[in-house]
């Protein structure tokens, strides 16, 4: 299971999945909650909620997804026990990127396009970050699977602030 969550509803989430793998997207301006979980079982990425490099803002790299991929990689061989939580400031852009690219690493049997439908069905008003999901296809040697299928899917609906969502891939 891959669970997405805003920053506000983490540390309950946490508190209800003891053992979890738990990953924290934020911005530099943002410190990562202190959670109850083993530093193995802990990344936290920081960089700015943007698909395209800005001056004077931190966009997603190569090296963090590299890093991403690592962990997710550490977390894939125990998903059948653990979930896998995600989460970024309001749950709608980074996290949702970060769990399709879970998923896609989870189930290589299933499609990409199939795995983002799948996605949007379960949070209609997410629109995961474009930069770290072009990133981690070139690393995963998707061909641009990944990236078409997210833009396939487009923005989700308009919304401030994401709800705790839990997918079971």
């Amino acid at each position: 299971m891959i669970i997405i969550s805003p920053l506000e509803t983490v540390a309950d989430v946490v508190a209800d999945h003891p053992g979890a793998y738990v990953c924290g997207l934020l911005g530099p301006d943002m410190a990562h909650p202190e959670l109850p979980v083993v530093e193995a079982r802990r990344l936290r990425l920081t960089f700015h909620d943007i698909s395209e490099a800005r001056a004077g803002m931190e966009a997603p790299e190569t090296g963090h997804m590299r890093d991403l991929l690592a962990f997710l990689d550490s977390w894939r061989e125990t998903a059948k026990a653990y979930p896998l939580i995600v989460h970024c400031w309001a749950g709608i852009s980074r996290s949702p990127a970060a769990a399709f690219i879970a998923a896609c690493m989870l189930h290589t049997d299933r499609g990409e396009m199939a795995l983002a439908t799948e996605l949007r069905a379960l949070a209609p008003d997410v629109t995961p970050n474009i930069r770290m999901v072009r990133l981690a296809d070139a690393l995963l040697k998707r061909n641009g699977r990944m990236e078409a299928a997210i833009r396939n899917i487009g923005r989700g609906v308009e919304t401030s602030w994401g709800s705790v969502r839990k997918w079971n891939v």
